[in-house]
C-alpha cells in the first residue's frame, strides 16, 4: 500500500508534480503572520514531550477533541500529558475530511520521519519515537524552524510591548529574522473593559500623557517608530464589528475623552472612533512604508461559561456574519483620497465575503509607486485554511485579480510544528494551476508557471514587505 503522505500527495497531474518538486518545494518560508512566543525562540526552548510542543495553545486541535467528547481535563486542563496525547490520537483517526488529519501527518513526517498513521493502535510507538527525538538538541525551537527552511517570521505584538525578546534574538540568531508586527487592537477596542487602564500603560511606555485623541496618535506613532527600529515591516488589525461611520476627528476626540473618564460608549460611537483611528494609523503606515493587515469577521468568546473558566483564545471563537462592504470602502477611500493608503491585505473569515473583498481590492490598486497587487485578497484564514478554503481563495483571486502578485500563505499559529502548512498550501496551489493547464485553460509554459509559483511561495512576500 502506498504511504499516505507520499511525494505526490495532493498533486494529481503531471504539471502539478513538476511545479511542486522543481519550484515550490525548494523555496524558503516567509511566515508574515503568526502568534509564536519570541521568548521561546530566544531561549531556543526544548520540549519535554509531544503533548507540550504539539497540543499546547492549539485551539484547532482542542475544538476537534471537544467534538470527540474529550474532557476538558485532557484538553486545556491539568490532566496527564500522555493521556492528553492519547485523546488527540483517538480524535485524529475520526477526523475524516478535516485539515487536522493532513496537518498532523505532514508534521509527523516532516519533523520526525514517521510514516505510520496516528490512531490508538500506533499512538504509543509514535509517542516514544517523537519524544526520543525531542530530547535531542536538534529539535529545539530554533531548529524546528530551520527544518522547514523558515527565513522570516513575524510575531504579533502589542504597541506597549518592550520587544526585549526580539532584540535578544537579533543579537543571537543570524539565519532567521524574527520580527515584531504592530497590532494596536487594545487602542481600537474603545468599548472594552480595561480601555482606560491600557491608555495609562501605553502612555507610560511611549512617554506621553494620553488625555486626548491627538495624544493617543502621538503615543502610537512613537511606538510605531520604536517597532520599526526593531525590524517591524507589517501591522495587524482584527475588525470584529462595525468599524467606520464617518471621518469626524472632533467627535472622535470627544468620544475618547469621555471614555477614558469612565463613561460608556455606544456601538455607533465606538465605530466612529475606530474608523478615525484606523484612517490615521493607515496614513502612518503609508508614510513609513509598512503593510496593513485587516482581519475581518471573528466572533469571539461565544461561550461565556468557558470564557470565565479558561479565558480567551481557547477555541470558543467563530465566524461572524455582518455586512461591512460599505464601511470597508469608505475606510480605504478615506486614506486613498489623500494618496495615503498603505499596502493592504484583506482577510475574511466568512466565505461569503471572499468575492466582495476581491472586488474591493480592485478599487484601490492604482498607485504611482508601481506596487504589484498593492491591495491583496489575503490567504484563507482560520476557519477557511482548509483545502476547500484555500481553493476558494485562489480561484477568487484568479477570477478577480492577479494570482501572479499573491504573497502566499501564513500559519497564523502558536505551534512550532505548524510550518508544514506552507507545504500543504503549496501543493494545493500547484495542483490548481496544473488542473487549469491540463484542461487547456492556460498554455503549458513551464518556465513562466515555475517562476510564478516561486514568486507566490516566497519572492512576492519578500518584495511586498520589503524584507
Amino acid at each position: 500500500m502506498t504511504e499516505f503522505i507520499n511525494d505526490n500527495f495532493i498533486l494529481h497531474n503531471e504539471v502539478a508534480r513538476k511545479l511542486y518538486h522543481e519550484h515550490a518545494a525548494k523555496m524558503p518560508i516567509i511566515d508574515y503572520h503568526n502568534h509564536l512566543n519570541p521568548e521561546e525562540i530566544f531561549e531556543d526552548k526544548m520540549y519535554d514531550n509531544l503533548t507540550e510542543v504539539w497540543l499546547g495553545g492549539d485551539h484547532y486541535k482542542w475544538r476537534a477533541m471537544r467534538a470527540n467528547g474529550v474532557s476538558e481535563e485532557y484538553i486545556t486542563g491539568d490532566g496527564d500529558a500522555y493521556k492528553k496525547y492519547l485523546s488527540y490520537a483517538d480524535t485524529v483517526e475520526k477526523a475524516f475530511g478535516n485539515p487536522l488529519y493532513h496537518w498532523t501527518h505532514l508534521e509527523l513526517k516532516r519533523y520526525f520521519g514517521i510514516d505510520e498513521n496516528l490512531k490508538p493502535d500506533t499512538a504509543e510507538e509514535i509517542w516514544d519515537k517523537c519524544n526520543a527525538k525531542l530530547r535531542d538538541s536538534g529539535f529545539s525551537a530554533l531548529n524546528l524552524l530551520r527544518m522547514q527552511n523558515v527565513k522570516v517570521l513575524c510575531t504579533t505584538d502589542n504597541p506597549a510591548d518592550d520587544l526585549k525578546w526580539h532584540k535578544k534574538i537579533r543579537e543571537k540568531v543570524d539565519d532567521i529574522r524574527v520580527l515584531p508586527s504592530y497590532r494596536p487592537g487594545d487602542a481600537l477596542d474603545i468599548e472594552k473593559e480595561g480601555f482606560a487602564s491600557y491608555m495609562e500603560r501605553l502612555g507610560e511606555t511611549a512617554g506621553v500623557k494620553i488625555e486626548s485623541f491627538e495624544d493617543l496618535l502621538d503615543a502610537l506613532k512613537k511606538r510605531l517608530i520604536f517597532f520599526m527600529e526593531n525590524g517591524c515591516r507589517v501591522t495587524d488589525h482584527s475588525l470584529e464589528c462595525d468599524f467606520f461611520v464617518e471621518d469626524n476627528p472632533a467627535l472622535a476626540d470627544r468620544i475618547f475623552r469621555c471614555r477614558i473618564k469612565g463613561d460608556k460608549v455606544s456601538s455607533e460611537e465606538a465605530a466612529l472612533y475606530r474608523g478615525v483611528l484606523m484612517k490615521n494609523l493607515g496614513k502612518m503606515y503609508a508614510e513609513n512604508g509598512l503593510a496593513m493587515q485587516l482581519h475581518i469577521g471573528a466572533l469571539r468568546n461565544n461561550s461565556e461559561r468557558m470564557f470565565e473558566k479558561i479565558g480567551a483564545d481557547t477555541g470558543y471563537d467563530s465566524l461572524n456574519d455582518f455586512n461591512y462592504a460599505p464601511q470597508l470602502g469608505k475606510l480605504l477611500n478615506s486614506m486613498d483620497k489623500e494618496n495615503a493608503l498603505p499596502r493592504t491585505i484583506l482577510y475574511c473569515l466568512n466565505p461569503k465575503d471572499m468575492p466582495m473583498l476581491m472586488a474591493m481590492a480592485g478599487n484601490f490598486q492604482g498607485n504611482e509607486e508601481g506596487i504589484k497587487s498593492k491591495v491583496q485578497l489575503g490567504s484563507a484564514w482560520w476557519f477557511m485554511d482548509h483545502m476547500n478554503g484555500m481553493k476558494l481563495q485562489l480561484e477568487t483571486l484568479c477570477e478577480g485579480g492577479l494570482l501572479s502578485g499573491f504573497i502566499g500563505m501564513l500559519t497564523d499559529s502558536r505551534s512550532f510544528l505548524s510550518f508544514p502548512r506552507h507545504e500543504y498550501f503549496r501543493r494545493i496551489l500547484c495542483n490548481m494551476i496544473g488542473e487549469k493547464v491540463e484542461r487547456g485553460e492556460y498554455p503549458e509554459d513551464m518556465e513562466y508557471l515555475g517562476s510564478m509559483v516561486e514568486d507566490i511561495c516566497y519572492n512576492n512576500a519578500k518584495e511586498y514587505f520589503r524584507f
